[in-house]
């Protein structure tokens, strides 16, 4: 089975920008699509983009759209999510899941461990 490995996370300043990646280890990664959730302290597991691995169709969550942009790198089996102008309320660990089915919905499995990323205001 695949294994996802998330990097990339760090503490910023609002407004600042960072790159996640989420790299799949142990084969080539065939599912549908991925994607990317976060949790922050306290609160459910939220979605926050994914894509068709195949395609590379995206769909985002409304809270991140504009803002952030998730990519896909097939040769290197790595996914990407570029956050720009970033708030606060983005502060969460995120997660990278594969996607097995082709709607955006899911479903989600084989979680990553998460990276933290924490904005200050």
């Amino acid at each position: 089975q695949v294994q996802l490995v998330e990097s990339g996370g760090g503490l910023v300043q609002a407004g600042d920008s960072l790159r996640l990646s989420c790299a799949a280890s142990g084969r080539t990664f065939s599912s549908a699509g991925l994607g990317w959730f976060r949790q922050a302290t306290g609160k459910e597991r939220e979605f926050v983009a994914t894509i068709t691995w195949s395609s590379g169709a995206t769909y985002y969550a409304d809270s991140v759209k504009g803002r952030f942009t998730i990519s896909r790198d097939k040769a290197k089996n790595t996914s990407y999510l570029q956050m720009n102008s970033l708030k606060p309320e983005d502060t969460a660990v995120y997660y990278c899941a594969e996607r097995r089915g082709w709607g955006s919905l899911g479903p989600y499995d084989n979680w990553g461990q998460g990276t933290q990323v924490t904005v200050s205001s």
